[in-house]
């Protein structure tokens, strides 16, 4: 797979997760956060357990470590996330969590002990000015939600880095239908621990499961990994940007959510962040080839 083609990949993975917010804060008004996982992962993993099982016989203890890290890591995303979206617009989670475009090269400049360049600085500098004026109310206070949406931000940073690494490592799409199998498992196990949980009752309820399952764990989740492998994970950390705007969109249309013009300004800065953190960019680590 070619680097542009893996970028355009890449995309429409980005988009069709941004979608999940939507359904999720759907699916939260009448199911727990860990049952409502638990069941749209394991819906997800029987799907794709369904097309690719011949790639899940014969594995190999790292392959399956490997999908095991990246499930916890993804499972600490959607737990963030989740407990945000029940108090908090979808857009506003959106962009909270997706600062991780900004999260994404301050996280490897410390892995690779070495300073930011200044424009990455600058870059996230602005997108924090932009996360305040999405979730400062007018005492000045940030609200549990939001709180949760930096969090998640933080993690899914991280998970991006760790995808980057073990993809170029393993085969990327066994590796995501792992991830998604131990994301169900992890959160069963926290429902069974600390909810009720129950199967889905009724057209919405398996409505919302069935387009989480198979649009935005099937094909958002699972393809990750594979584009993933063939970008630079700066880049990668880039296309985050187009998921809380596809959010936005979304949440206007269908939730009658409005940012107000604090917002739509905290959205503005947020988005001129990602250029801003790609201007010192080397050019030769935007060309240069994945492992192979």
């Amino acid at each position: 797979m070619t680097k542009s083609k893996a970028e355009v990949l890449l995309a429409g993975v980005i988009l069709a997760r941004s979608t999940s917010y939507l359904f999720t804060k759907i699916g939260l008004k009448t199911l727990d956060t860990f049952n409502l996982m638990g069941v749209r992962f394991l819906v997800g993993f029987l799907l794709l357990f369904l097309l690719f099982h011949k790639r899940l016989f014969h594995l190999k203890k790292k392959t399956i470590l490997g999908g095991m890290a990246l499930g916890f890591s993804f499972f600490m995303v959607m737990t963030a996330e989740l407990t945000g979206l029940k108090t908090t617009p979808t857009a506003t989670v959106s962009f909270l969590e997706n600062t991780a475009v900004v999260f994404v090269p301050l996280f490897e400049a410390a892995l690779r002990r070495r300073l930011p360049g200044r424009w990455t600085v600058f870059g996230a500098a602005t997108a924090l000015a932009g996360v305040a004026l999405l979730t400062l109310r007018e005492s000045l206070s940030i609200g549990a939600g939001e709180w949760f949406c930096i969090a998640a931000a933080m993690l899914y940073a991280g998970s991006i880095i760790l995808t980057d690494r073990l993809s170029r490592q393993d085969d990327p799409l066994t590796l995501g239908i792992l991830e998604v199998g131990f994301v169900s498992l992890f959160a069963l196990m926290a429902s069974f621990i600390t909810e009720t949980p129950r199967l889905p009752a009724g057209g919405v309820e398996w409505g919302v499961i069935l387009v989480l399952a198979v649009v935005c764990t099937g094909f958002g989740f699972t393809l990750q990994p594979v584009a993933q492998r063939y970008t630079g994970v700066e880049r990668a950390g880039l296309f985050c940007a187009l998921n809380p705007a596809s959010a936005a969109v979304l949440g206007a249309v269908f939730l009658h959510e409005r940012l107000g013009w604090r917002g739509l300004l905290g959205c503005g800065l947020v988005l001129a962040s990602v250029a801003l953190s790609r201007l010192g960019a080397p050019k030769q680590e935007l060309e240069e080839e994945p492992a192979a």
